[in-house]
């Protein structure tokens, strides 16, 4: 998959190409603490825009909102206070597919995925078959070769793919105060105009696209790129921690930092000794961020620097040491992670170094098993303390601005430890295992009594504080609306699209080749549609009618569209009726398996709608495109039990199974309100028309 220009070309910004520096800006007005403290003592104050708070929970489902405050009353206090006040909990329309980098391009536009373009977590290369993020433009490497190893990188694309404004800028154009924090697929930064903007899902690491973390053990279960197995001699260990790809050198090597650990079995600590720092761990501890720096020219010239902080599992009988992913530092920051610049160091120096990669919760470790589920909740939970300061600095600086305006603040607790940890409260999930949901979490919960099996009540509790937080900042006079992309559901039951084509006529291999073989199959190997064999695909794209790429993308091989296309115009119509009738007609047992095959130029409105997958495949509760399909390969069987270390909890499936929240202080005046048409709703509070291509309709009562 390409990575993005500025993830995979870090270097250029040693010549200044894409050189963007984290410097205070001058002038920047300190405002009086006169309405905070009017809020705080619940007067109303006087402001020049209306103020109205957004807090955007990822995942939070309706239904489960509801049972959980029934299920535990007291527990939920300011959630119950709020659904009182107007029209309890109701559901939001979320995205077809309800995808977190689709549904929340709905909402920053309020446009659907026709009008801007974001279709899926993955899309295809319509050249050559294989898979491409979702979120950018196709990007493509060159370079200017200079005297021995060294190179001079170019590259063109990899830009941001979403079309349309983003709400909070048109709020800025016209002079309302706008603070985005943390919203997800705001990478490059779109700026405010009048606020601070911060991005969140979709944000790159340093070392990688999404961040990879490391794992160092004397005794690793399996060795791959960054798990490291490791000697102990004299009771120290050198190793490395691996950085971005130098785009500057022959080969475009990883880079990397050296460092040391020691370890002491008699008194059970290890000592890391980093880039300068030395951080002394016991087992079960946690190190705070440290700062590192890698080489892409010869006497450190250009050097780019991050962030990573070590988890220490155990220094006997073996000794395992974690790595996160090497985010970008904010306060010299190698891409904006701000806008302006100032906002991400004034906030570090604030609450100290943070994470600023898109999913700091590191589920691709829990998925590698570089973390237990109990290490993953112990990291989620610094996440979330982390969020709670930011949540406080936000707070203060939206009452201090005494012309009002908007603010928006976004939790990725709910979303991401559901994905992870849904299993252990599922009895009925194939992966559920009792002696893991029965451990206790009374640590992470502080209820007490409880376990695993209770994780996901205890994540819809704890966002009661949040919104505490945010009602006893902002006072009853100021408009509060939760909201979320989309709902929740299980994951028991994995699909195959790619096999499902291939076993129906739809995908045809050449003579020779076919799909995968069972796992245990002596000559086991991963087949993907976009494989090659001296040069030829395998698959035969001449005999070949459709294909899946993505979570829930399906495309036909359409001639003059796709490289090898084989189906014409005039057979499209027809072959999209024969696919989603065949789809829907899909049963697991006595379980539908696709309860919608939405036809994308029927769902869809807008300029982009030529860039859609022809079919979005929209999976029944409990099922799912697997990790497998959705990047071209075709699996041995149709459907399989979900196990192993992927999402057990998913919301990529058909809209209406994962319907998102929404609830407010104000009365709804939509009856079936959806997501674009609560940006629409905020342009209108602030007296603003909606742009001619946004599809939303008001939410609130005049």
């Amino acid at each position: 998959m390409n990575l993005p220009r500025w993830t995979a070309y870090l270097a250029l910004a040693v010549v200044g190409v894409v050189l963007l520096t984290a410097i205070p800006k001058k002038g920047e007005a300190s405002p009086s603490e006169g309405a905070a403290e009017a809020a705080r003592a619940g007067k109303p104050v006087e402001t020049k825009y209306p103020r109205m708070v957004v807090l955007g929970i990822d995942g939070l489902d309706p239904d489960i909102l509801k049972r959980v405050i029934a299920d535990h009353p007291g527990k939920m206090p300011h959630f119950e206070e709020l659904i009182a006040e107007a029209d309890g909990v109701v559901d939001l329309g979320t995205s077809t597919p309800p995808q977190s980098p689709v549904a929340w391009s709905n909402f920053i536009v309020g446009m659907n995925p026709g009008g801007h373009g974001i279709f899926d977590f993955v899309h295809r290369d319509p050249e050559e078959y294989g898979p491409l993020a979702g979120t950018i433009t196709k990007a493509s490497a060159g370079s200017y070769w200079l005297p021995g190893q060294w190179k001079f990188p170019t590259s063109e694309g990899g830009d941001a793919n979403r079309s349309g404004k983003a709400f909070w800028t048109i709020l800025g154009e016209n002079g309302v105060p706008a603070d985005v924090w943390r919203m997800p697929i705001n990478f490059p930064v779109e700026a405010s105009k009048k606020g601070w903007s911060f991005p969140g899902m979709m944000t790159p690491a340093v070392d990688s696209s999404y961040g990879e973390a490391s794992l160092y053990s004397t005794d690793p279960a399996v060795v791959g790129d960054k798990v490291f197995s490791i000697n102990l001699r004299d009771g120290v260990v050198k190793t490395k921690l691996l950085g971005p790809s130098n785009a500057f050198k022959e080969g475009d090597p990883r880079t990397e930092v050296p460092f040391e650990i020691y370890a002491d079995e008699e008194n059970d600590v290890a000592v890391v000794d980093i880039a300068g720092s030395t951080l002394v761990l016991e087992p079960g501890e946690w190190s705070t961020f440290v700062r590192v720096s890698y080489d892409m020219l010869p006497m450190g010239i250009g050097a780019q620097g991050g962030i990573v902080r070590f988890y220490l599992r155990s220094v006997s009988p073996k000794l395992e040491l974690y790595a996160s992913p090497v985010n970008v530092d904010p306060t010299s920051p190698i891409n904006p992670v701000s806008s302006p610049d100032s906002a991400a160091q004034k906030l570090a120096e604030r609450i100290g170094l943070y994470y600023t990669q898109g999913m700091a919760e590191d589920v691709n470790a829990l998925k590698a098993e570089m973390l237990t589920d109990a290490e993953f909740m112990r990291q989620a939970q610094l996440v979330y303390q982390e969020r709670g300061a930011m949540l406080e600095m936000a707070l203060d600086k939206y009452m201090k601005n005494e012309e009002g305006g908007f603010l928006f603040f976004y939790y990725s607790s709910v979303d991401l430890c559901c994905h992870m940890m849904w299993r252990h409260q599922d009895e009925q999930h194939p992966n559920y295992d009792p002696k893991v949901a029965g451990e206790d979490s009374t640590w992470w919960s502080g209820r007490a009594g409880t376990t695993w099996h209770d994780v996901v009540d205890d994540l819809y509790i704890r966002m009661d504080e949040v919104l505490g937080d945010i009602r006893k900042s902002v006072g009853k006079d100021t408009t509060i609306v939760v909201m979320s992309d989309h709902g929740f559901a299980p994951y028991r039951r994995k699909f195959s699209l790619n096999t499902w084509l291939h076993d129906n006529g739809y995908l045809v291999f050449k003579e020779g080749f076919g799909k995968e073989q069972p796992l245990d199959h002596a000559e086991y190997k991963p087949i993907h549609i976009y494989d090659r064999k001296d040069g030829e695909y395998t698959v035969d794209w001449s005999k070949t009618k459709a294909f899946g790429m993505g979570f829930n993308g399906l495309y036909l091989n359409l001639a003059g569209r796709e490289a090898h296309g084989s189906v014409k115009a005039s057979e499209k119509g027809d072959l999209i009726k024969k696919l989603k009738a065949g789809l829907e007609e899909i049963y697991d047992g006595e379980v539908q398996v696709v309860t919608a095959a939405d036809i994308a130029t029927e769902v869809y409105s807008g300029d982009r709608v030529k860039d859609a997958p022809d079919i979005l495949v929209g999976y029944n509760s409990g099922y799912g495109n697997s990790d497998e399909a959705s990047l071209g390969r075709v699996t041995a069987e149709v459907l399989s039990d979900n196990l192993g270390g992927t999402f057990n909890g998913s919301h990529l499936m058909d809209p209406e199974h994962v319907k998102g929240t929404i609830l407010s202080n104000r009365p709804l005046g939509n009856p079936d309100p959806r997501l674009e048409d609560l940006t629409v709703e905020i342009l209108r509070y602030y007296g603003i028309k909606p742009a001619p291509d946004m599809v939303g309709k008001p939410v609130f009562k005049n």
